[in-house]
């Protein structure tokens, strides 16, 4: 199994990057974890150069979502929602129909005591829209600060929260090939 995973975030020193980069190591034996650094070079959605000849950045993106078993999302909450970049990355799929039926995961680690909830209900929401199927076993985590250390999680509840997040993934992709 091939799984996606991108971060909504491009600071450094992101706590969402930093779980993706955790979730490719948590991978069972029979699955792998590409994390997608490129999300902050897709252009601006604009819909007339989709539905003309959408740039080389774009192709590349929704072929990557197409050939994912399960997709993991790692959103920052600004502001209440999701972060522009993200969104931006969203929107450049809805058309596309590469998350339909796909089985999805949304993680939003945030220094916040409530996770990113907001963020998290928010890029449900647009999966939703999308057609998505969107695993119950997504993941908010609140005052992540503290629970990554140099680019990755190691608090321990977190780790085995994420690794289930993980697992559930496997058990989607693997009854949606198995249907």
């Amino acid at each position: 199994m091939n799984f996606l995973a991108f971060s909504g975030s491009l600071r450094n020193a992101s706590l969402n990057s930093a779980v993706v980069r955790t979730a490719a190591r948590l991978c069972p034996p029979e699955a792998a974890l590409e994390v997608y650094e490129g999300i902050g070079s897709l252009p601006f959605f604009n819909q007339d150069v989709e539905s003309t000849q959408p740039p080389a950045e774009v192709l590349d993106f929704r072929a990557r979502l197409a050939a994912a078993d399960a997709v993991l999302i790692a959103s920052p909450e600004y502001a209440h929602g999701t972060s522009g970049v993200l969104k931006n990355a969203l929107e450049w799929v809805v058309g596309g129909g590469e998350l339909v039926d796909k089985p999805v995961a949304v993680v939003t680690a945030s220094p916040s005591m409530t996770g990113g909830d907001r963020a998290q209900a928010w890029v449900k929401e647009t999966l939703e829209v999308m057609g998505a199927r969107i695993l119950p076993e997504s993941l908010p985590i609140a005052c992540a600060g503290p629970k990554i250390s140099d680019g990755r999680v190691t608090d321990e509840t977190t780790l085995s929260e994420l690794k289930e997040v993980i697992a559930a993934m496997a058990r989607a992709a693997k009854a949606r090939q198995d249907a």
